[in-house]
């Protein structure tokens, strides 16, 4: 009997790698845009690290500090996989399309959740709340939920199947 998709085991692999990607792709949308509100392209990385480090690490928030930088990302890129995953629970039978569609709304939702409710725990996310936050919480969403359909099921792509 032929296996549908529906019965196939969720591909956590594909789902860390679209983690990765979206959450990549994330970073550069960002940190390219960021600069057109007035703040610095540092301002991100040091105002995540200040969830570990607390808000000491935002001052001076223009400056680059490679410690605080390599906390960020592990940070980002471990919250953009777990973020990926709730995105794959929905998007996992979707068309690549209808995965980018309902991915970037959920970014819109995260971007939301993000700078609206968790700024009563870490009050200085609210000076990054602009237009460049919200479109990169949209691409984000979007290319996970592509990339996860995308690398889940190779065979419909015409890619070769790699053993896990």
């Amino acid at each position: 009997m032929a296996q549908t998709q529906q019965d196939r085991p969720f591909d956590w692999r594909a789902l860390v790698l679209a983690g990765i990607i979206a959450g990549l792709v994330y970073l550069i949308v960002e940190m390219a845009l960021v600069p057109l509100t007035g703040l610095s392209a540092w301002a991100p990385p040091r105002m995540r690290a200040a969830i570990v480090m607390g808000p000491e690490v935002l001052t001076p928030l223009e400056v680059f500090d490679a410690g605080v930088f390599v906390l960020a990302l592990a940070l980002h890129l471990s919250l953009s996989i777990v973020y990926a995953a709730l995105i794959g629970l929905f998007v996992r039978l979707q068309s690549v399309g209808m995965a980018a569609l309902i991915g970037a709304g959920f970014g819109l939702l995260l971007y939301m959740v993000n700078f609206f409710v968790f700024t009563g725990v870490f009050p200085w996310f609210a000076e990054a709340r602009s237009w460049v936050t919200a479109l990169s919480h949209l691409v984000f969403g979007g290319v996970a939920g592509a990339a996860f359909v995308w690398i889940s099921r190779p065979s419909e792509w015409g890619r070769p199947t790699v053993a896990s």
